[in-house]
């Protein structure tokens, strides 16, 4: 199973999981591979801008969350940090 992350204002709006029968090399990471899921987004009417994001981290530093930031520029997506509430 290969999944996307559909990234809007570089922020992770929702993730879906493809079947690889749909996409090119098996869905394996590639520049064709992540052009043929976004056709494949686009021709079921979802729209915007997807990346690939891996479920056990192989690739892009971490699996995409929703909420999750994307940064274009090391082409990784980044966890959203959490802060801790101060102590009473």
């Amino acid at each position: 199973m290969a999944h996307v992350a559909r990234i809007e204002d570089g922020i992770v709006r929702e993730v879906h999981v493809l079947n690889n029968s749909d996409l090119p090399n098996g869905g394996e990471f590639s520049a064709e591979t992540e052009a043929a899921a976004n056709a494949f987004q686009h021709s079921l009417g979802l729209e915007g801008v997807w990346k690939l994001t891996s479920y056990n981290g192989n690739f892009r530093g971490t699996y995409a969350g929703i909420g999750y930031k994307y940064d274009a520029e090391l082409d990784e997506f980044v966890a959203p940090v959490v802060e801790e509430a101060p102590a009473e």
